[in-house]
């Protein structure tokens, strides 16, 4: 992209469970199924512990989805002449949204609701960004690229 960027947003879904907040719960969840298993053992319900053991194995299986997760990345840019989203993975990034900022408009559709969503629109066709936000990030993310766009549609000029 040429020119200087008004904007050069990279957003990242949150997650509050460390590496080692990970490995201490699977540790405890470990724990207390192999109790629970023994117990069960005693009283010779031998199915119960398979269970248990699947149920865990679930658990990290689930845990590990959401790690791979947080390395997703949308990039939103904008210069003078184009607005970009941006997907970027471990394996590259890739343009999912191209348009030319004199064009692009930022949408906040259901701004009261529970589920408020940015939208940027051009013509007939619009993207959904920034869904890794909060709402009230949501909300202040698109007053900010519609201020982005504003500032490079008038400096451009």
């Amino acid at each position: 992209m040429d020119g200087p960027f008004y904007m050069d947003a990279v957003i990242t879904p949150h997650r509050s469970l460390s590496r080692k907040g990970f490995i201490v719960l699977i540790a405890v969840l470990t724990a207390i199924n192999t109790a629970t298993a023994i117990l069960f053992l005693a009283m010779r319900a031998a199915p119960v512990p398979l269970f248990l053991g699947l149920d865990l194995i679930a658990l990290v299986v689930a845990f590990v989805a959401s790690r791979r997760a947080v390395l997703r990345r949308e990039r939103v840019q904008v210069t003078a002449v184009e607005v970009r989203v941006m997907m970027e993975t471990p394996r590259g990034a890739h343009t999912v949204w191209a348009s030319p900022t004199a064009f692009t408009r930022v949408t906040l559709i259901d701004p009261d609701g529970d589920d408020p969503d940015v939208q940027l629109r051009l013509s007939d066709k619009g993207l959904a960004v920034a869904r890794a936000l909060t709402r009230a990030e949501r909300r202040d993310f698109a007053a900010a690229l519609e201020k982005a766009i504003y500032r490079a549609r008038t400096q451009a000029a």
